[in-house]
């Protein structure tokens, strides 16, 4: 039997406000915010301004990551949270990110990640039916 250690999440936002996801300063701030509110271990983190519009960003977190891309000019922007350890702290990010900008129309997907025995067994042993 194994379990999972990872939760993933995807969601692409439709219907935002163009001036929440235009502006490079607006998603680290969306970001860095998610971080703290989920109470994750940021190691580092990079954005990018698109021209004319847009922004990306990324979240290095010592649990996985956190990321945005944003198309303002079509009010959309893709968001992936990916934590190990406590679900918990996955869903509150991405809810964070969801309540903060107000989209019409979620599109989401969830996965578990990174599964490991469940038992004390040892791993080799699973893999190779021992």
């Amino acid at each position: 039997m194994e379990k999972a250690i990872g939760l993933h999440i995807l969601a692409d936002l439709h219907g935002v406000e163009p001036a929440l996801i235009d502006r490079v300063q607006d998603i680290r701030h969306l970001l860095e915010t998610a971080v703290k509110v989920a109470s994750l271990t940021k190691i580092s983190s990079h954005y990018h301004q698109f021209q004319p519009h847009g922004a990306t960003g990324i979240v290095l977190l010592a649990e996985s990551h956190l990321s945005i891309h944003t198309w303002p000019e079509h009010g959309l922007a893709s968001v992936d949270v990916f934590t190990c350890g406590d679900p918990a702290k996955a869903y509150r990010a991405m809810e964070y990110i969801i309540q903060s900008l107000s989209p019409t129309r979620i599109d989401k997907q969830v996965f578990d990640r990174a599964f490991i025995p469940s038992s004390s067994g040892d791993f080799r042993s699973i893999l190779i039916g021992v």
